[in-house]
């Protein structure tokens, strides 16, 4: 254990991937994102140390516990708000806030789910980091929410974000192409636009809150890209025809400029990615 002497070593609670189950069992939104800022302290706190602690196995929900707010619907079914109004303003935050607590969920499902995958211990730190990163995220969104007079559950949301978590749930690489490299990658397209609409109204608590996520967020996506591509030379397969194989096979909407080509390959992602699955989409 490097330098590290008995009365400085961490002592983590359980295995990280049963941590990681703990985090996906946690149903209170606050509550959950607490829980997982601990658990990351605690995991950072032992690496920073010196120490490798156990990974462990787990037997993650196949879905996450959820608050019994906000309800969710239908894509189709959540009402759309003009964002130039104040009400159009929360939807925003509100829907934000969302995705920040499912990314919370799918970053600590990867850990818990694929355990049992022999990776290096630098993917456990990356997913963590996240992790307690989303988790900041999401804090940061419900205090805008609760600045307005709003909170998070007052509003429907989107029930298809956990889709992508059940359909790679047997498959790290699929999970890898999907989630950080489309979901998140697309975060990186859509928040500068948001950014704009919270300067026009001249809120800089949101602008702040959103700038904070925007600039974290392309590391969560050059983190799958990362990994994506560690895997790819693992079994020596070509990662771009990977990941067009693999978008194809379980994202079920459709890739749509504009893309923020520029954070995206600050992120690991190049154009031949993703355009000629637009293409393609746009095509059919």
């Amino acid at each position: 254990m490097s330098n590290e002497t008995a009365s400085e070593a961490v002592t983590l609670p359980k295995p990280l991937a049963e941590m990681a189950d703990d985090v996906l069992r946690t149903a209170d939104a606050r509550e959950k994102t607490a829980l997982s800022r601990r658990y990351a302290a605690l995991w950072q706190e032992a690496r920073k140390n010196g120490q490798t602690p156990d990974i462990g196995t787990a037997s993650p929900p196949d879905s996450p516990a959820r608050p019994s707010e906000p309800p969710l619907l239908d894509p189709r079914d959540v009402p759309r708000r003009k964002p130039g109004t104040p009400e159009g303003r929360i939807a925003i935050l509100h829907a934000v806030a969302h995705i920040e607590l499912n990314a919370v969920d799918l970053h600590w499902d990867i850990i818990a789910r694929f355990g049992h995958i022999k990776m290096p211990i630098g993917f456990y730190d990356d997913w963590v980091k996240s992790a307690d990163e989303e988790s900041k995220h999401f804090n940061l969104m419900a205090d805008c929410l609760e600045a307005q007079g709003s909170h998070y559950g007052a509003l429907p949301a989107h029930a298809g974000m956990w889709r992508a978590a059940e359909d790679t749930a047997e498959d790290l690489m699929g999970r890898l192409a999907v989630v950080p490299m489309v979901l998140e990658a697309r975060g990186l397209d859509v928040t500068p636009g948001m950014i704009k609409i919270f300067k026009q109204a001249k809120d800089t608590k949101a602008i702040e809150a959103l700038e904070v996520i925007y600039a974290e967020e392309v590391g969560h996506v050059a983190y799958g890209s990362k990994w994506f591509h560690f895997l790819c030379g693992r079994h020596d397969l070509d990662p771009k025809d990977v990941f067009h194989d693999l978008v194809r096979k379980y994202f079920h909407s459709t890739l749509r400029p504009p893309f923020n080509e520029e954070k995206r390959a600050e992120a690991g992602i190049p154009p031949d990615f993703y355009w000629p699955l637009a293409d393609e989409m746009h095509k059919n």
